[in-house]
């Protein structure tokens, strides 16, 4: 099991833990701790968090958040080596304190290792679930012979879950040309479908593409369609987010892979009208103004703060800043945000509306071990 465990380490060279922290600048703060809101303040004006689980065990990565509609109530999870499922915490402060809830799937029933969650609160009633209802995907890895990204529901916040559907399914969990797994799920529900984003190794003309599917009624999938594929075989573009970033306008990160063409795991991004429609959508490089490109395990979310037209903000394993565009993503406007909370492997962020906050969830970097922390950080 050990060596199947490290075979999961998928990029664990990319710099990581104390060599990614050595370059970053003075003076950065550490993990963001609680401080009670004084007379006059706004609730969530400062840090608030740190720890979601002090100890959350041994290949802790993948931290994922949602905040229940507008409430003070939040959920959380990530994957962990050896453990059955995902664990569900839950905070009724505003993410001060965590306690755990549940577990995805129940944990009676829950087998194997489980990779990749993600959560998702649906906007509105869909495919018979009602508003509120919370989805979650990942990757379950049985015995290690196949990947399977699954989906499950729950309607009492998160306490109990159901299985609703496999999405797609792929070979054994190797993250080598050559193979044919699937990773990596995000949730977007559009229009009248669902959007699964994945990663996906089992087209025999590349390495590894991104792809999505949609569902009308979450049991079952649509055809696969290309959102990402590279220049040739060996490139391999991985880790889809999403993000709205206009009434019109939506983008997508990812790494690029592979061992041809611009930095090795670089963070790109495309834009697009429809997020069904990113496949034809230039692969644009992220660079800050100095030229400097982040890079892996990306995320992006949209703020409504920072300007007429708001804030796209990036994290990328390579970085303890963010690094954000408030010009509806324009290749030569993006700046360096310093950020208090600590890095780490797909780092998420959730921004407060409008409040110029952005919630972020981390664990420790892949295959290191460390607590799963949350924080606020400052778009001003």
């Amino acid at each position: 099991m050990q060596d199947r465990y490290q075979s999961l380490t998928r990029r664990a060279f990319l710099g990581t833990g104390a060599a990614a922290l050595a370059g970053l600048p003075l003076g950065v703060a550490g993990p963001a701790f609680a401080a009670p809101a004084g007379p006059g303040e706004r609730r969530g004006e400062v840090p608030f968090g740190p720890v979601v689980v002090a100890d959350p065990g041994r290949g802790a990565s993948y931290a994922r958040a949602l905040r229940r509609g507008r409430s003070r109530s939040w959920l959380a999870t990530f994957q962990q080596f050896g453990a059955p499922g995902f664990p569900i915490f839950r905070s009724d402060d505003d993410g001060r304190t965590w306690y755990r809830q549940g577990n995805v799937p129940a944990a009676g029933e829950a087998t194997g290792v489980w990779l990749q969650p993600f959560l998702y609160e649906l906007p509105r009633a869909f495919a018979g679930l009602p508003k509120g209802a919370v989805l979650c995907a990942g990757n379950a890895l049985g015995d290690f012979s196949s990947t399977r990204i699954e989906l499950y529901a729950s309607v009492d916040g998160g306490v109990t879950w159901a299985f609703l559907s496999t999405v797609a399914e792929g070979g054994a969990p190797v993250p080598e040309n050559g193979n044919t797994p699937v990773w990596e799920p995000f949730l977007l529900l559009h229009d009248d479908r669902l959007i699964c984003y994945y990663s996906d190794q089992r087209d025999p003309d590349h390495g590894q593409k991104l792809a999505h599917q949609t569902s009308r009624d979450l049991r079952t999938w649509g055809p696969v369609v290309d959102d990402a594929v590279g220049t040739d075989y060996n490139q391999r573009p991985g880790m889809t987010t999403v993000a709205r970033v206009h009434r019109r306008l939506w983008i997508m990160t990812h790494e690029a892979g592979g061992n041809s063409g611009d930095n090795f795991y670089a963070v790109h991004y495309k834009l697009a009208a429809d997020p069904e429609s990113f496949g034809p959508a230039p692969d644009i490089v992220l660079h800050d103004r100095d030229g400097y490109v982040p890079s892996a395990a990306p995320t992006v979310s949209w703020s409504d703060s920072g300007g007429p037209m708001g804030t796209i903000v990036v994290t990328a394993n390579s970085d303890q800043d963010f690094f954000v565009n408030r010009h509806l993503g324009d290749p030569g406007k993006w700046t360096r945000l310093s950020s208090p909370i600590p890095g780490g492997y797909s780092r998420f962020t959730i921004p407060l509306p409008h409040t110029g906050l952005v919630f972020v969830v981390t664990g420790p970097y892949y295959a290191e071990s460390g607590p799963i922390q949350a924080g606020v950080v400052e778009l001003s």
